[in-house]
């Protein structure tokens, strides 16, 4: 496991995580994979606690980055609330409940990915 601990320079990222924070999500998890594929640079995981509290992280998520002009280019299961991935250019968040991070393990799959300290962040 890489683990290189370096805030992300990527202000994208840190507001993410930090709307996230803002909003009790649990155990976020930062992953640079930008030298593993070219879909993306960062991948964002987080729990919810309840199905609604993952749909709440993400209305919250989008709400922000609108009002910077951000959008996301692709959401999907919005509507299960299980697993929320939402895709803008250069970082995809993952929404999870916990059972469902658990069970889909992204840490695992992507452990070549070079994890994030994004402690400072988090209140």
């Amino acid at each position: 496991e890489r683990i290189k601990n370096m805030a992300s320079t990527n202000e994208t990222v840190n507001k993410i995580v930090k709307i996230l924070d803002g909003k009790k999500g649990r155990d976020i998890e930062v992953l640079n994979i930008s030298e593993l594929t070219t879909m993306t640079d960062y991948f964002i995981i987080v729990t919810g606690g309840s199905d609604t509290q993952v749909k709440a992280l993400c209305d919250n998520v989008e709400e922000e980055l609108e009002k910077e002009g951000l959008t996301p280019v692709n959401k999907e299961g919005y509507k299960t609330a299980q697993w929320i991935l939402l895709a803008y250019d250069e970082v995809v968040v993952h929404i999870f409940l916990g059972e469902t991070r658990e069970f889909y393990g992204l840490e695992r799959v992507w452990k070549d990915g070079i994890r994030v300290d994004v402690s400072d962040l988090l209140v």
